[in-house]
């Protein structure tokens, strides 16, 4: 049926209206049908939106996967700085060694013989050597200093530094001189002998040429306590110089003689490293020992100074490198904490007692 009241469409092109094209439509939508207004409540409320669970759980997978991988990222760095913490650890504990110089500038080559003479010390002739022997390859190196600050040691390893300084002097031919601080007695001396020159401060102390071996007795303390010592030996002398039995007449004479002999070649090498400057007395080799000014005067020692003034005036450059092999990390903190703990008590027990 035709609406009465709605024009009939015009069939004249000229006067054709847009609105005669467009299909029969409500003048206007209801607000909930309304797509601005879906998309203004979609915008409010997400979970108006179709899919959003998925959305949702997409994006809570992906926080979970950049969480993982984040904390994957950091455990990888912790780790790797804890290896490269451990293998510089490692490399320092374990490395020892002497600083380099360049060998085109002239200088003034030190090494320290400081603390007990002793074999697994740092003066030692194991490290002692090695230093000495650097620096006297390098070919910057114009002297050898011995700054020697020690109240003695092991004569044996006293005499492998003596032997060794004599052996490199002969071979390349350069100058070596004895700085003395505050000590150089017993053993230190005998390294200090195989110097050209000695110089020392006014108060050191200096001298001590002779051999000791100490012990303890406790047989006495053993009566008291009711404590019996049993010691079997297969050879009559096994147990020489045993601390817990009655000192034998006989092997103490041969102790005697055995440190006699050791003295006669201390004397020795003071005098062949001294030769004319010696003034003897007969106080000189009996183990007493006397101060810078008197070390002077007896021919002991040269004249006074210290490094600076060898360095500069005597070796003529102001230039000092220390080439001391010093102790690596692993054995400063086992000293420092008391790895050889009791040590001191130990050595009072050994059968032999060390030289001295």
């Amino acid at each position: 049926m035709n609406d009465p009241q709605r024009p009939e469409p015009s069939t004249d092109p000229d006067l054709l209206r847009e609105s005669d094209f467009r299909p029969n439509q409500p003048e206007s939508l209801p607000p909930y049908n309304n797509p601005v207004n879906q998309a203004k409540k979609s915008a409010a409320d997400p979970t108006g939106a179709p899919g959003w669970e998925r959305a949702t759980l997409e994006k809570l997978a992906f926080a979970a996967l950049n969480e993982q991988k984040a904390t994957r990222r950091w455990k990888t760095f912790v780790r790797l700085a804890w290896l490269a913490f451990f293998v510089a650890l490692v490399w320092m504990a374990l490395h020892r060694g002497t600083p380099a110089s360049d060998a085109t500038v002239p200088h003034t080559a030190v090494v320290e013989i400081k603390g007990e003479i002793a074999a697994g010390a740092d003066a030692s002739a194991e490290f002692v050597n090695a230093a000495l022997r650097a620096a006297f390859e390098d070919d910057g190196a114009k002297a050898i200093v011995l700054l020697i600050n020690s109240p003695g040691g092991s004569p044996v390893q006293a005499g492998m530094m003596n032997d060794e300084i004599l052996r490199l002097k002969a071979k390349h031919k350069k100058p070596v001189y004895a700085v003395v601080e505050e000590t150089c007695a017993s053993a230190a001396y005998y390294i200090a002998v195989s110097a050209d020159k000695i110089y020392v401060d006014k108060a050191s102390i200096v001298g001590s040429i002779g051999v000791l071996m100490d012990g303890f007795g406790f047989t006495g303390l053993m009566d008291k306590l009711g404590v019996e010592r049993r010691l079997l030996t297969a050879g009559e002398n096994k147990g020489f110089l045993d601390p817990f039995s009655p000192q034998n007449e006989k092997q103490r004479v041969f102790a005697q003689a055995m440190l006699d002999q050791i003295h006669q070649q201390f004397i020795a090498v003071v005098k062949a490293g001294r030769g004319k400057r010696l003034k003897e007395t007969p106080e000189m080799f009996s183990g007493l020992f006397w101060s810078g000014q008197q070390a002077v005067e007896l021919g002991l020692a040269d004249q006074l100074g210290n490094l600076d003034y060898v360095a500069r005036e005597v070796v003529k450059t102001d230039e000092i490198i220390d080439y001391t092999r010093r102790d690596n990390v692993a054995e400063r903190l086992a000293k420092k904490f008391g790895a050889a703990m009791g040590e001191g008590a130990m050595k009072a027990f050994k059968a032999i007692p060390a030289l001295r």
